[in-house]
């Protein structure tokens, strides 16, 4: 698999999970117990915040446009 090819895979798996994520919220409401619901809304954010961690630095190093290479010399 190349780079590009494992970006879009990387991407397309956060976003099915995003949205499968989405469908889940609803279903939480109906759990009819506040302290299950508030402690899977909060993992529910967490993850959902995550998930846009690993997309956004999918996105630097596409942005990047080298061979991964870091030339820098900063710790």
């Amino acid at each position: 698999m190349t780079r590009p090819e494992a970006s879009e895979k990387i991407k397309a798996s956060c976003k099915t999970i995003a949205l499968e994520m989405m469908d889940l919220n609803p279903t939480i409401a109906s759990l009819d117990d506040t302290e299950t619901q508030e402690a899977l809304y909060e993992a529910s954010y967490e993850l959902t915040k995550q998930l846009e961690i690993i997309k956004k630095r999918v996105i630097k190093l596409e942005r990047r446009g080298d061979a991964g290479a870091d030339t820098s010399t900063k710790l």
